[in-house]
């Protein structure tokens, strides 16, 4: 089994604004995922009582043999509103199936979204044209928009073979808030050209989702409308899987691996969620004991506040193991647990266990806490995954409404950016530019002030939305230098530098890590697209974006360490996105073949990505005005050999990496690098769609 990013045959994805949650907005919130022939489906359901219509009608009619189709809403739950619920849901069917010649029981639908409030089936019948029209391979547009209060999109492919032919797996899902394991627990949607009967399918489907989506829990509440849907066309041509041979082991395998995807990034991705928490559950008697164990201790509000603030309060984790025991009556006794945490023993024996407090409250703040609890009784175990509980969780939840809100076009942000947040006589200006540059590439290196004073922050955003409204591919390359060396500061390490490159250890890698991908790609991803844009946050690991090796070290100076040097630039996966629309986040962090992750410069990141994708203009954000000249005056434009010539003269320490970064990307095919001070306002569009500029212009 490998990783595709080729749709499964057969399969078309679209995706559509409708102005489900409010009239006019611009953000897509209708996906349709459609096969040209019919397809076995499966389902899993939420078990709560007061589910959802399109839950209601799944649940009654699945396994099925002939579905064509999954349409599926964000912005309102089709939930808890009476009998019209039942009826707007099929008339959502109907007015689909009609613009694809099926029939309406051939259409199923999937609702996301506030509670309470009426389908606007109007609205969404009137976009089904259009978002028929928009059918392609465009997996990542169904994915974005099913998304609610997610941060990241979520899609997987896999692929394996079959009787000689390859099959293929493509799932999208959104899960961020009320997440508890019963059944499913959010939106999933999986295709596969596999050939499989419907009753089989569903033996499948429901193993891999009890192994997956049930050892989640974000917030101990379970949605009115979690669902989980497996469409299998045959269009593969690959032979029949039968139950209960190899190829239905292998079909199995490749539904639980890419829900066990899923079930990570749903579970990383909780609301306000800043670190993923996996507590293990060994040596118990059975199975399920195992599971309701490991699931009470990851929904635990305390250990969740704990995990949040660092705490290795392992005295929580114990106590809510105790009461679940308790609660649920279990023939077993608790007292002889070994607890680790992050690897490091904190109890056992009856009692607590001598530990480093330093160095496990260092370690508490990796993006990611393992819990293990074994009870040495049993031989049975189980995990369950979930996250931190923030305050940016409580914020959500406190401010979310499921009706639209006066003066938004949605209700979570202006859809919009509002031209005059920028200097119009500039924007004028900018017009004649615009041509120039529609459908270019532009990778921005994001760093210094720019990232860490909030106006300027939500300038850049707003900025970054602009340019891809006007015609630009934007690809964002990000530092978070400063970040990562206050975080160092906070776990009692000191940073050192060589050559303006971090020197980078097991430890400090890890830190690296944690605050580029799991707090800073997060935080940029989600301000951009807040504002109305179009951004997926892409770590150098993803898809081996970025695969890399370590950087040699250099005659008589020291060892960096785990400091990476790109040996190749995956361009097949930012075209992808970039041809379908989106703004890649890209967070720095090499891949190496032995899984090992190296910390790559941003600078240099960012001109190797512009070579490799093929981009116009390459622009680095600084906390200068530009390159200066020896009486240290704007040198408004260079060339590449003046500026190799002022290498280890005028130009040392961080200037010198990106200036080499700039020369790289010269001689890679980019046509002219930028180098502009972020800490001013839109310094971006000055620099781009202004005739005089505002920084330093290689050519």
């Amino acid at each position: 089994m490998s990783k595709s990013f080729t749709p499964p045959v057969g399969f078309r994805f679209g995706a559509v604004a409708a102005g489900v949650k409010q009239a006019g907005a611009a953000r897509r919130d209708v996906a349709l995922i459609a096969s040209e022939i019919p397809s076995a489906a499966a389902g899993v359901f939420t078990v709560n009582k007061l589910c959802a219509a399109p839950v209601s009608y799944g649940a009654a009619h699945l396994p099925a043999g002939d579905v064509r189709a999954i349409v599926a809403n964000s912005g309102n739950a089709n939930a808890m509103t009476g009998p019209v619920g039942a009826a707007d849901e099929r008339n959502v069917a109907s007015a689909v199936a009609k613009a694809l010649g099926a029939r309406a029981d051939q259409v199923l639908t999937a609702s996301t979204g506030g509670i309470g409030i009426r389908l606007p089936v109007e609205r969404i019948t009137a976009a089904v044209p259009a978002l028929v029209a928009s059918l392609g391979e465009d997996v990542a547009g169904a994915a974005e928009a099913i998304r609610t209060t997610d941060l990241r999109t979520k899609l997987a492919f896999r692929q394996l073979e079959v009787g000689g032919k390859t099959v293929r797996f493509a799932a999208i899902a959104k899960g961020s808030g009320m997440i508890h394991p019963q059944m499913a627990t959010m939106l999933c949607f999986i295709t596969t050209d596999a050939r499989v009967a419907p009753e089989v399918l569903q033996q499948a489907l429901a193993a891999a989702a009890d192994d997956t989506f049930n050892t989640i829990t974000v917030d101990g509440d379970m949605s009115t409308n979690d669902s989980v849907i497996a469409l299998a066309n045959g269009a593969s041509g690959a032979p029949a899987i039968a139950a209960g041979t190899p190829e239905f082991a292998a079909l199995q395998g490749a539904l639980t691996d890419i829900c066990a995807e899923m079930a990570r990034a749903i579970a990383a991705d909780g609301e306000g969620a800043t670190k993923l928490l996996v507590v293990d559950v060994a040596g118990a008697p059975d199975r399920e004991i195992a599971r309701d164990l490991a699931r009470a201790v990851a929904g635990g509000s305390l250990v969740k506040s704990g995990i949040f603030g660092g705490d290795p309060s392992w005295g929580r984790i114990l106590a809510a193991l105790g009461a679940r025991v308790g609660a649920r009556a279990f023939p077993i006794d608790p007292t002889g647990v070994t607890l680790d945490i992050q690897g490091v023993r904190v109890y056992q024996d009856g009692g607590p266990v001598a530990f480093d407090a330093d160095d496990l409250s260092a370690k508490m703040r990796a993006a990611e806490i393992t819990v293990r609890l074994d009870l040495g009784i049993g031989r049975a175990s189980a995990r369950a995954l979930g996250c931190d509980l923030t305050f940016d969780y409580v914020k959500i939840n406190a401010e979310y409404y499921g009706g639209p809100k006066s003066g938004t076009a949605s209700g979570a942000a202006p859809a919009h950016v509002p031209l005059g947040a920028a200097n119009r006589p500039l924007i004028v200006e900018a017009l004649s530019y615009i041509r120039r540059f529609a459908g270019k590439r532009a990778v921005i290196k994001y760093g210094g002030a720019a990232m860490i004073d909030p106006a300027l922050k939500r300038s850049f955003a707003q900025e970054l939305v602009l340019l891809q409204s006007a015609g630009l591919r934007p690809v964002i390359v990000h530092g978070g230098g400063p970040e990562i060396t206050k975080t160092l500061e906070k776990m009692g390490r000191k940073s050192e530098f060589a050559d303006g490159q971090r020197i980078t250890g097991p430890e400090e890698v890890r830190v690296v890590e944690m605050v580029l991908t799991g707090r800073i790609n997060t935080e940029i991803v989600g301000l951009i697209n807040s504002m109305g844009g179009n951004a997926i946050g892409l770590s150098g690991k993803d898809g081996r974006l970025l695969m890399a090796h370590k950087l040699a070290q250099a005659p008589g100076k020291p060892d960096l360490g785990f400091v990476g040097e790109i040996e190749a630039v995956n361009s097949d996966l930012l075209d992808m996105f970039l041809e379908r629309g989106y703004m890649p986040v890209i967070s720095p962090v090499g891949f190496g073949a032995d899984g090992s992750s190296y910390n790559i410069n941003a600078d240099v990141a960012a001109g190797e990505i512009a070579s490799a994708c093929g981009a116009e203009r390459l622009i680095f954000l600084t906390d200068v005005a530009g390159i200066l000249d020896d009486d240290g005056n704007l040198i408004s434009e260079i060339k590449a050999a003046d500026l190799e010539a002022k290498l280890g003269k005028t130009i040392r320490g961080g200037m010198h990496v990106k200036a080499q970064a700039v020369l790289h990307a010269l001689a890679g095919g980019v046509r002219a690098v930028h180098i502009v001070d972020g800490r001013t306002p839109h310094s971006v569009v000055a620099e781009l769609f202004t005739d005089r500029g505002v920084g330093t212009l290689v050519t």
